[in-house]
């Protein structure tokens, strides 16, 4: 994925990727999946971000300001994201540039993350945390 995106290789840009994906992610799942258990998910993965931050040496407050921006910016992705199925590929680049400074060809992105989303939608929840998540 990050052969087209060779200079956007810093922990921020990771994370950004990463949120597009987990957005995707609940987006997919959202409707047909246990809400406590999405919700143990969301909760886990963004316990584990807050650790990543802390591993880097962010200060308390930093981490809490860095947080609220990272969480910001993930609920902006789920919105934006939202109509992505009836968005035209032109579209759905132009939304992506939104949440990646310098970035050239979304259009690979866009391919990419558009093909990510038809293979949550045919595979369920449980094939993803199967082995991961004691239920």
């Amino acid at each position: 994925m990050y052969k087209d995106f060779k200079n956007q290789d810093t922990f921020s840009d990771r994370l950004i990727f990463f949120l597009l994906h987990f957005a995707f992610f609940l987006k997919v799942y959202k409707e047909n999946n246990d809400k406590k258990l999405l919700q143990e998910i969301y909760d886990f993965t963004f316990r584990q971000v807050e650790l990543s931050i802390r591993e880097i040496g962010y200060g308390d407050q930093s981490i809490n300001k860095k947080m609220k921006d990272y969480l910001n910016l993930f609920y902006g992705m789920i919105d934006k994201i939202h109509d992505w199925d009836s968005l035209s590929l032109e579209s759905r680049a132009s939304l992506l540039e939104i949440f990646l400074d310098n970035a050239t060809n979304t259009e690979y992105l866009a391919e990419y993350l558009e093909k990510y989303r038809l293979n949550l939608i045919n595979n369920t929840l449980n094939s993803y945390i199967k082995g991961v998540v004691k239920h």
